[in-house]
């Protein structure tokens, strides 16, 4: 592999979203939790880490200069009654986080198709990226929790703030998988995640942080395009069914995009119920 290839795919590693057809020496960079500074207004749950690792800036130099056209772009979507402007902050920092892709689209829609109920719900979107997902419920009236490795959070808020009126709920956390869902609520009506399913080493991970913030009588609605050279398919046949109910909600052909809907096998006690 050549070093600007080598270079760039490490970059999308750091950036909590490995690029497609990342080598398996590169792999071990996404599993770290990432820690950097949280913009304001948001949350970050409390957890007993060790120091933090260095941003991506002190791994990766400044002056190697990659991505000299790293810029942002706003588009406009409609869903559910509602015009989103959503910013995407395309660029190294970023990586593959900072675009909305097919997924997140196909989960909208379905939303708005479905005519599904968020009002009075309790949600938590993971690997928000721009946060559209989340967005959108907290629009149609759910109590939204929003959520990305910490690099992301300030693209999210960005976000928030052009969408969600002043006194709307939604709310920007950082949350790494495997390591700070015990810091969140175990009683989420709605667990949302779009284009999140696509790396192997991450499956267990994911898995877990499900198990424990999907609430007793909760739904998780999972949109993903089926990737075979990444292994997505085997999630949803092997890593889900072992504690979710699973149905394939939506297959949208066009774009290979599969959503399905998971809820608990049995019923479980509601477990710690922190803030986030």
């Amino acid at each position: 592999m050549d070093g600007w290839r080598a270079s760039a795919l490490l970059v999308s590693q750091l950036a909590g979203r490995p690029a497609p057809g990342t080598p398996p020496f590169l792999l071990a960079c996404f599993c770290r939790s990432l820690s950097s500074p949280v913009p304001t207004g948001t949350c970050a749950p409390r957890s007993s880490r060790p120091d933090p690792e260095p941003e991506p800036e002190s791994v990766f130099p400044r002056e190697v200069r990659l991505f000299s056209d790293s810029y942002s772009e706003s588009s406009r979507f409609c869903f559910c009654g509602h015009e989103l402007s959503i910013t995407q902050n395309f660029g190294s920092r970023l990586g593959v986080a900072a675009r909305v892709w097919d997924a997140a689209l196909s989960l909208c829609n379905f939303f708005e198709s479905q005519n599904v109920d968020f009002r009075g719900k309790k949600v938590i979107e993971l690997g928000a990226g721009t946060g559209i997902v989340g967005i959108l419920a907290a629009l149609q009236g759910g109590d939204v929790t929003i959520t990305d490795l910490p690099l992301v959070l300030e693209q999210i808020q960005e976000n928030v703030r052009a969408n969600v009126p002043s006194g709307g709920r939604a709310k920007v956390c950082a949350l790494s998988w495997g390591m700070d869902q015990h810091g969140f609520p175990g009683n989420y009506d709605l667990v949302l995640g779009a284009d999140i399913v696509y790396l192997e080493p991450t499956f267990p991970l994911l898995l877990g942080t499900l198990q424990h913030l999907c609430g007793p009588h909760g739904t998780i609605y999972l949109a993903s395009k089926m990737r075979e050279e990444h292994g997505t398919e085997s999630f949803f046949q092997h890593f889900l069914p072992q504690h979710f109910q699973l149905e394939l909600a939506q297959r949208d052909e066009d774009v290979n995009v599969n959503i399905y809907r998971a809820r608990h096998r049995e019923g479980r006690p509601a477990g710690h119920h922190p803030s986030c």
